[in-house]
């Protein structure tokens, strides 16, 4: 059955937050949080394996992540909470869905913590060579876990100019690429239709293997809805994010990639080797292109490193204050859950120690293991929505300031949609060992969660 532990008011899972964050510092996280490092640098191999016809997989796989957005939207405003998707879970199927869906989300989290640690040290040892890439690490490290132990507005405002900075910069890349695509721009030729000749160069595989590398990029955006909780009005900033999901998507992803394609030929080794923004501004002729677009990945992996540790720590304490997880996380100081901030933060970094300890066996192990995770979350947020949506239509309809579109049939599109990359991923080599490694540990979380939800049944 499912639980009643996240419904009773007047204290949901995140009462003893604080509420610091502002309606601008959300604004920015919501439109920030599109822009990752996997645009940036993922999106390389995703262009060498479609060709032009990634414009098409990103389109498919932003689709999909709008309607799965909308849905998490409006069970967020009905029930905003720190525990998002996974408070919902519960909420909506029963602990052990809860159980499941948030603590896979808390190891993709921080393991993705190290990744971007590790990418952002990587740039500035570039920049600085001789320097220990591990000193960098644990400088950021702390950094962002002093950043996350203070106040929430601190987490608020480095993002908001975290996301500045990356939406300033995808804007002027769009700005220039648009003109020159026009032939608009100063002692650049347009280039026209010729990069777009062949729509489909490596065949179906080709646009298989670039939906899977689409879909994947546009993971983060779910940290908007855990950050509203804390916010003045959690009701009003989940809305307003989730409407404009849509457009963000389509101008930062879908734009994007349309304007390298036509500036690059999508065979060049530029576009894999130094980023496909960084070639597409080479062809321009922007000076200093190279250490330009850096930069600009350098706040992406920062930005993502402290989104990770933020929202890490709020679905660990969601967890936790549900009963789901060891009691010490859940202690709260100055609105802040220090405890889960630090657990988050050093799991983290035992990711990063384990990259440099045991990189082709425990890493790449970890590594699989999360690979499809969020696909699982995916299928939680709709599965819940279906059963959430018709409970408030009969209890509560006031609560619907957010609603999905065309219910319940575009809740069935999406999970069809995520069975569809699920057998794609299977049947790709290179993705297949995600798909199993994942489907593993959901399951062993499925079994603890469920054998958690009976004992306390009988208790």
């Amino acid at each position: 059955m499912p639980s009643t532990t996240v419904e009773t008011p007047p204290k949901p899972d995140g009462a003893s937050l604080s509420h610091g964050l502002k309606q601008r510092h959300l604004s920015m996280i919501a439109l920030g949080g599109v822009i990752g490092a996997g645009l940036f640098v993922g999106s390389g191999a995703a262009i060498a394996a479609a060709g032009p016809s990634v414009v098409l997989a990103y389109t498919l796989s932003g689709i999909l992540v709008m309607l799965v957005m909308r849905m998490l939207g409006e069970m967020s405003a009905a029930y905003p909470s720190s525990g998002s998707f996974s408070a919902h879970a519960e909420r909506a199927i029963g602990p052990w869905a809860g159980f499941t869906a948030g603590w896979s989300f808390w190891v993709l989290l921080c393991t993705a913590v190290g990744l971007e640690g590790i990418g952002a040290a990587k740039i500035v040892t570039g920049w600085l060579p001789g320097t220990p890439e591990w000193a960098w690490v644990a400088l950021f490290m702390v950094v962002f876990c002093a950043t996350n132990l203070a106040a929430v507005r601190n987490f608020g405002e480095f993002e908001f100019w975290f996301a500045a900075l990356k939406v300033g910069a995808i804007t002027l890349f769009l700005g220039l690429g648009v003109l020159a695509v026009a032939g608009a721009l100063p002692g650049t030729d347009s280039p026209g239709t010729s990069h777009l000749t062949d729509l489909l160069p490596n065949g179906g595989e080709g646009l298989v293997i670039g939906l899977l590398a689409s879909v994947f990029a546009y993971g983060g955006l779910e940290t908007v809805t855990i950050a509203a909780a804390e916010s003045e009005n959690p009701v009003k900033g989940v809305a307003s994010a989730v409407r404009t999901a849509m457009w963000r998507i389509a101008v930062f992803y879908i734009g994007s990639m349309a304007v390298i394609v036509t500036l690059v030929p999508w065979d060049s080794p530029a576009v894999v080797e130094d980023g496909p923004y960084v070639a597409a501004l080479d062809t321009l002729g922007i000076p200093g292109a190279g250490q330009l677009m850096n930069v600009v990945v350098l706040v992406a992996l920062l930005s993502a490193m402290n989104a990770n540790i933020y929202g890490a720590s709020r679905i660990g304490y969601s967890l936790v204050r549900r009963g789901q997880g060891p009691k010490a996380l859940g202690r709260v100081s100055g609105g802040v859950p220090r405890t889960a901030v630090l657990a988050s933060s050093v799991f983290g970094f035992a990711c990063v120690l384990l990259s440099y300890w045991r990189p082709d066996d425990v890493f790449a192990w970890l590594l699989n293991m999360i690979g499809a995770v969020i696909l699982v979350v995916w299928i939680f947020i709709a599965v819940s929505q279906l059963r959430l949506r018709r409970r408030l239509e009969r209890e509560a309809p006031e609560r619907l300031a957010v609603r999905m579109w065309a219910f319940p049939w575009l809740t069935w599109v999406a999970l069809a949609g995520m069975a569809a990359v699920f057998v794609l991923m299977a049947r790709e080599p290179g993705t297949r060992v995600q798909l199993y490694s994942t489907g593993g540990m959901t399951l062993v979380l499925a079994a603890v969660g469920y054998a958690w939800q009976r004992a306390r049944a009988r208790s």
